[in-house]
Formats: structure tokens, C-alpha cells, sequence
């Protein structure tokens, strides 16, 4: 198919506007959907985390989705590599999926090292600043190598892995992360709670 085709079908694309608004979605679930944006370096606990705190709120009755790194290179991403553009794109799409979910009136957790602010700004932007989380899951980067789960950090150093956060790639810290977890000392609990305090602070859960 030829690229002025392909320009000709997508400007024949309309939104279509849905008889079920966002705001019913959320009022049956009793609960103001978001996105808890988990970011940190490889190894700092990100899955971990979010996934704990998804256990607790579902046991309080809450209605979530946790979207993971790894799984979702498995299927949605997994036409994608690891160069810049390509990085990019795999968060452009993690965006986008999230913004569906919170159309839902889901409370959306990402665990994604996401390494540049632009790009989870771009996230920010896209979901709207009053439904975004940005949560920096802080934990040193020798804390990190130390507990190295995947083996990466070793590969990186030996130069089997190019590009690698932390490494040979910038991780660029969060400014004002709207939940900052010293992960490095607190324990998973500790982090979780610190969380379900923050929601309840922007009134996500009641």
C-alpha cells in the first residue's frame, strides 16, 4: 500500500464518543482512576512495589491493572528493540494503553525504568496532569548492581549490553515526583503504605 493511501484512509478516521463517559466508569467503581507511573532504575524494586500495592488495593475493593516492562515486550512490544526511538516508542504505546485503561475507570500501575522526563512527561500530557503519578522508586545505583536479579548489570559492565540505564545510558532523576519511595531503606511494605498514604491524599481512595 502506497504511503498516499495510507494518509488518504487515516484522514477518513473519526473519533467516535461513546454513550458511557470516563466519569460513569469511575463513579461504578467508586473510585477516581489514574495512572501510578512506577520509575527507577533496573533492579530498584519497581515491579516489586507495584505489584505489592496492587495486591493491597485490590483487597480493598479496588479495581486496577498493573502493566509491567518485561510483559509488555512480550506481546504488545514486541516488534520493538531497545534503540532510542524504539525505547520511546515502547513508552508512547504504554501511554496510550494506560489512557484507555483510565477511560475505564481503572487505577492503572506502570513499572517501567522509562529513563528520560520528556518521555514520561509525554505520558503525563497524553493521560492529563490531574490523573498522572509520577512515582520514583529511589534506590542507588551500586544498591542495584548488588542485587542485579537479572544478571544485567554484569553483562553491562562486561560490555555485553551497550545502552544500559545507569551504565552507559543517563537515567534522568524525576524533579517532582508526585510519590518519592526511598526503596534503598524501606522495606516493601513501608513503600506500599507510603503509596496508599499518597492516594489518599489526592483523594484516589477514600
Amino acid at each position: 500500500m502506497s504511503t498516499d493511501v495510507q494518509m488518504e484512509d487515516s484522514s477518513n478516521i473519526v473519533w467516535h464518543q461513546h454513550h458511557v463517559a470516563k466519569q460513569q466508569r469511575a463513579q461504578q467503581k467508586n473510585q477516581t482512576p489514574c495512572v501510578l507511573w512506577f520509575t527507577g532504575l533496573s533492579g530498584a524494586g519497581k515491579s516489586t512495589v507495584a505489584g505489592a500495592l496492587e495486591n493491597r488495593l485490590v483487597e480493598l475493593g479496588y479495581h486496577t491493572y498493573l502493566l509491567d516492562g518485561d510483559n509488555v515486550r512480550h506481546g504488545l512490544c514486541r516488534d520493538l528493540g531497545f534503540s532510542s526511538q524504539d525505547r520511546r516508542e515502547n513508552i508512547r504505546r504504554i501511554g496510550e494503553v494506560a489512557n484507555l485503561m483510565v477511560d475505564a475507570g481503572l487505577i492503572v500501575l506502570s513499572a517501567f525504568i522509562s529513563p528520560h522526563r520528556e518521555e514520561r512527561e509525554m505520558v503525563r500530557d497524553l493521560v492529563g496532569d490531574d490523573a498522572f503519578f509520577e512515582v520514583y522508586v529511589d534506590t542507588s545505583l551500586a544498591e542495584c548492581e548488588k542485587r542485579d536479579p537479572k544478571g544485567l548489570y554484569k553483562k553491562a559492565r562486561a560490555g555485553e549490553i551497550s545502552q544500559f540505564t545507569g551504565i552507559d545510558s543517563e537515567y534522568q532523576i524525576p524533579l517532582k515526583p508526585e510519590i518519592h519511595l526511598n526503596a534503598g531503606e524501606q522495606t516493601v511494605a513501608e513503600s506500599v503504605e507510603a503509596c496508599i498514604q499518597a492516594l489518599k491524599r489526592h483523594n484516589v481512595i477514600s
